[in-house]
């Protein structure tokens, strides 16, 4: 056996981080479904550690102590985003988007719960293949999932990694055909009037030491105080809360108040910087670690639940959602958005909607509502379901 460790094993985190970005650049259907760079590298690992364990050849053994910190970072920078006058500029639309998002993640959390139960495995393995995992994603199913391994739902974190991958393929491969059958049937054009321009931050925010350091202490701050939020919370109420959704939530309120009393104090540029930093080493760990014999057995029923999830996804949003969302050209547009954050990310949403704009014009309102949505509102809605699944079944 070889032992790494803690300096080591960052290292090969980011070693791996920075394999996943350059096969992403060399292979075109990495890059077109928007695989995230740490899930090939993590995975590409992980595989390779399997392989050398089952063959008796070798055993490696990480030390990955630090995985939370950059878990709870990342996930504070996401709170520090949620900017409550980025809600307005979306107007009824955006309000109905957000439910329905939210309404998603109930039925993924049912499906996965009921089809595990049917299937005879625990009901929270089935959740990790619910709203954990697809609308999730990877960092809230690597989140998720050591919470519920230190519950003793052993490969939980290992079932939501794969899960997760499985819904960001499915999220890239479904959300252009949508739209292609909603633009046939219906005749779809976008408005050629439309010219209302919209900036989420200020593009030529500068990234200075002073700066950088602020965000460092908001960072931390939100961080520290949400730890204390998160253990009273979990102590008063005996739910169990995740680690990182105390700091979140302190996060998004210190931004709000910030925002009125001091709305320089935040640089967004730095503060998705660190983001994208934490959430590459935090994932790129959290991957390399899984330990894929052991969901050999639980591939089918997996199989099975992630395909369901899939199509639920594909009539809910062709024959519900579009209607709500008034059945025109931006509905169509933001369809594909759904798809893509819904089981995958809020990036792999983006590339849907890039590619259907390039091919049927533009969309600003989509452009609008999805991103504020798949960023951080829709979070307000699948935690506590999550964590309420969570704590029905534990």
């Amino acid at each position: 056996m070889i032992e790494l460790n803690q300096m080591t094993t960052i290292f090969l985190a980011v070693a791996l981080f920075a394999l996943g970005s350059l096969l992403i650049n060399k292979i075109n259907f990495l890059k077109r479904f928007c695989i995230p760079a740490p899930v090939v590298g993590g995975l590409l690992f992980a595989a390779l550690a399997t392989l050398l364990k089952t063959t008796g050849v070798l055993e490696i053994s990480l030390d990955t102590s630090l995985q939370s910190l950059f878990m709870i970072t990342f996930f504070t920078t996401i709170g520090l985003g949620a900017s409550f006058k980025l809600v307005k500029l979306g107007g009824k639309l955006l309000v109905i988007y957000w439910l329905a998002c939210g309404f998603l993640a109930l039925m993924q959390n049912v499906i996965g719960v009921s089809l595990a139960s049917l299937m005879g495995i625990h009901p929270l393995i089935g959740m990790m293949a619910g709203a954990v995992s697809m609308e999730g994603g990877h960092g809230a199913a690597a989140a998720f999932g050591q919470t519920l391994e230190d519950l003793g739902i052993s490969s939980a974190m290992t079932i939501g990694a794969a899960a997760a991958t499985c819904g960001l393929v499915a999220g890239g491969l479904i959300g252009g055909p949508i739209v292609k059958y909603l633009v046939g049937k219906y005749n779809l054009t976008p408005d050629e009037q439309e010219t209302e321009e919209v900036e989420y931050e200020n593009k030529k925010e500068q990234i200075t030491s002073d700066s950088f350091f602020t965000q460092v202490l908001l960072i931390t701050f939100c961080m520290a105080v949400g730890t204390y939020v998160g253990t009273l919370f979990s102590e008063a109420t005996g739910f169990v809360l995740p680690g990182y959704v105390g700091a979140m939530f302190v996060a998004v309120f210190v931004r709000n108040i910030l925002d009125k009393v001091k709305p320089d104090a935040i640089n967004m540029k730095s503060i998705s910087l660190i983001g994208d930093v934490t959430l590459g080493i935090f994932l790129s760990m959290a991957l390399m670690s899984i330990r894929l014999w052991e969901i050999a057995d639980l591939a089918l029923p997996l199989f099975v639940i992630v395909f369901v999830q899939v199509l639920f996804i594909v009539l809910f949003s062709t024959f519900v959602l579009f209607k709500l969302l008034g059945k025109n050209y931006d509905a169509a547009v933001m369809v594909a958005g759904f798809a893509g954050h819904g089981l995958g990310a809020t990036p792999n949403a983006m590339a849907n909607m890039s590619a259907v704009v390039q091919r049927f014009g533009p969309s600003k309102k989509a452009f609008i509502v999805v991103p504020i949505v798949g960023a951080f509102l829709i979070d307000v809605f699948g935690i506590p379901i999550i964590i309420t699944t969570i704590n029905l079944f534990k």
